[in-house]
């Protein structure tokens, strides 16, 4: 019945600081699919799955914090080179925890957005 995750959507307050983050460092390429809704907003390809940013000052879906919590809300996204990620998230000195002997059997490591939103990466 269920065919997989459709797409995860963040709230980001400044879209600006948000792409430079999304695109500018982590290299993630705009869909070309996203509607001209009201909002500010964009939406990323990842296979058959979407990552949407929507700028939405009032929104509820907030961490509030930056800090490291592999256990607090997170969306993971597999990567196939670690090393290359972790010498990006080094050079843009992006704070990130780093599980390489993981219980889950993958290397995980841990990274936020400007905005709180916690991202898994895993290989």
């Amino acid at each position: 019945m269920y065919e997989g995750i459709h797409h995860v959507s963040l709230l980001v307050t400044d879209l600006k600081k948000a792409l430079y983050f999304y695109e500018g460092i982590l290299g993630f390429k705009q869909s070309k699919e996203r509607p001209q809704f009201d909002f500010p907003g964009v939406w990323y390809d990842f296979g058959n799955t979407q990552l949407h940013l929507i700028v939405h000052p009032n929104g509820k879906a907030r961490r509030g914090t930056t800090d490291l919590d592999s256990r607090d809300g997170h969306f993971a996204i597999r990567v196939k080179d670690m090393d290359k990620l972790l010498k990006i998230l080094d050079h843009h000195q992006i704070p990130y925890l780093n599980k390489t002997n993981s219980q889950t059997g993958w290397h995980q490591v841990f990274v936020c957005d400007p905005d709180g939103n916690q991202i898994e990466f895993n290989a």
